[in-house]
């Protein structure tokens, strides 16, 4: 593979001007996210009554039976391309970390293999060359907003890691993916407003003028896994409606958001995460809402992630977690979801031949949604904690999850298999938002079977018997969960705060 040229000048020439003409807008945002805590958004009477649809779907964004995803790995983009999937999700953001050599040949990796040239070759020995041919289209998705890349400044300021990473992979590659008879396709994570959707599509716009692209050209389908973004999707439609190609229920993130709105409530409190499925009434309202509001309007649905994953060495193991997706996605077939995620190559066969079977052959089911928008209370029906308080093994699951996977994030691995599940910073978020949340409500709650209740020396005593369980488990990574989980105020995302504090 040929060495590339990452930061060109005429690609640094425009990622100054673009952020000098989205920086103030950014900063509006972000300093609006801390009033959705108290005032949450609105929908818009006028949009939703509005006869219209978004953009038509080009043919290669119109079958997407099965997506998989990962970080974008140079070694996984080959076995992800290579999976048989009809979409792979690259991800520079929750399964990645923010250091700049991670970004750095993530962005390589994405460049070589858009023109179907990516090798890389093992610690081993064992290489991994791509088809120049392979068919699964390639999708990326940036950094969310709250990040920045310090790397890149301008006027003192690091720039937007959402404006960085698309703007890098645009400019590199939209005339190579445009040869491949496709397009650039992104994913965008973490939206909380249609106001930030407005935001986005000046960007995407921006970058088509500047690029010779016409409008339309890039596509994106926005990740619904924010609380606030819930109650604005066909707002957020709306907004990017020359852009977008769908909605994707992303349902570990919503569930930390789910927390990190409520966190003032004094009488708000989630159970055990493993209780926390998508059969829970808010949850089944959050799908069903994502289908409605995407096929009323022409967009794709896309279902969410089971995050077990097959084990080929235990076949007791393996044809359990198989039975869990499978019965994940067929629920999803008859919410009417299009297509769905998976984490592992060997899941895209199950869950392609359920969709396939579902959906009777049809690339998807635009035409299936319900009519009625689900009424803010099915929303907020939360589950109540146990009468006989927490389990204790879900709470020391918690932190043993949290600091193995703080250990390995910090380190530069951004997904990680802990427990025969697929944990990445969204998983990680809900675990430290739980230890958070039961330890500063008014109340804490007790635990199962014992006279203890949540508190700081409860959590010390699990966090010593981690240690010791997992002797890798760094220090630092230890610090960065006491942060997390004794602060006072709710920090809002451990990527931006960890970055800013433990990443050189």
């Amino acid at each position: 593979m040929e060495p590339v040229d990452l930061l060109p000048s005429g690609l640094r020439s425009l990622l100054t001007r673009l952020h000098r003409q989205l920086y103030g807008t950014w900063r509006q945002l972000l300093r609006a996210r801390r009033l959705f805590l108290r005032e949450l958004p609105q929908p818009s009477t006028a949009i939703r009554l509005g006869d219209w649809k978004i953009r038509p779907l080009p043919a290669c964004l119109q079958k997407r039976h099965v997506e998989i995803t990962g970080p974008a790995d140079p070694k996984l983009i080959v076995n992800a391309l290579h999976s048989g999937a009809d979409a792979f999700m690259a991800d520079l953001e929750d399964a990645l970390t923010p250091h700049w050599e991670v970004q750095q040949r993530g962005q390589i990796a994405l460049y070589h293999a858009v023109r179907g040239q990516l090798r890389y070759v093992s610690s081993e020995g064992k290489a991994y060359n791509l088809d120049p041919a392979y068919q699964t289209l390639l999708l990326v998705r940036p950094r969310g907003l709250h990040l920045v890349e310090r790397h890149f400044v301008v006027d003192g300021h690091a720039i937007p890691a959402s404006l960085f990473d698309t703007v890098v992979y645009i400019y590199h590659n939209a005339e190579a993916l445009l040869r491949r008879g496709v397009g650039p396709y992104l994913y965008i994570p973490k939206l909380e407003s249609a106001g930030e959707a407005r935001f986005w599509s000046e960007l995407l716009t921006l970058c088509e003028s500047a690029l010779g692209l016409p409008l339309g050209t890039i596509r994106v389908t926005v990740l619904i896994e924010t609380f606030p973004a819930i109650l604005q999707t066909e707002e957020i439609l709306y907004e990017l409606r020359d852009h977008i190609a769908g909605l994707n229920a992303g349902r570990w993130d919503y569930l930390f958001s789910v927390i990190k709105t409520y966190q003032h409530k004094r009488d708000f409190l989630l159970p055990e995460r493993e209780t926390l499925t998508m059969d829970q009434p808010f949850m089944r309202a959050y799908a069903q809402e994502v289908v409605r509001a995407a096929h009323r309007r022409g967009a794709l649905a896309i279902g969410g992630m089971s995050a077990f994953i097959p084990d080929r060495r235990n076949p007791d193991l393996n044809a359990r977690a198989l039975n869990q997706v499978k019965l994940d996605k067929e629920r999803e077939v008859a919410q009417g979801f299009d297509g769905a995620w998976v984490a592992h190559p060997d899941l895209v066969p199950v869950v392609k031949q359920l969709f396939e079977i579902g959906l009777k052959g049809a690339p998807n089911q635009l035409h299936v949604y319900p009519t009625e928008a689900p009424d803010a209370a099915s929303f907020q029906t939360f589950p109540p904690v146990a009468d006989q308080g927490l389990a204790l093994a879900s709470v020391k699951r918690n932190i043993e999850v949290a600091l193995l996977y703080l250990t390995a994030w910090l380190q530069g691995q951004g997904a990680v298999a802990l427990f025969h599940l697929m944990e990445d910073t969204a998983t990680a978020e809900i675990a430290r938002a739980q230890l958070w949340q039961w330890l500063h409500v008014d109340v804490p709650p007790r635990v199962k079977d014992s006279n203890e209740t949540i508190s700081h020396s409860l959590y010390e005593k699990l966090i010593s018997e981690a240690t010791q369980s997992h002797p890798h488990v760094s220090a630092a990574a230890v610090r960065l969960l006491r942060d997390l989980v004794y602060s006072p105020h709710f920090i809002p995302f451990l990527t931006s705060y960890a970055y800013q504090r433990y990443i050189p």
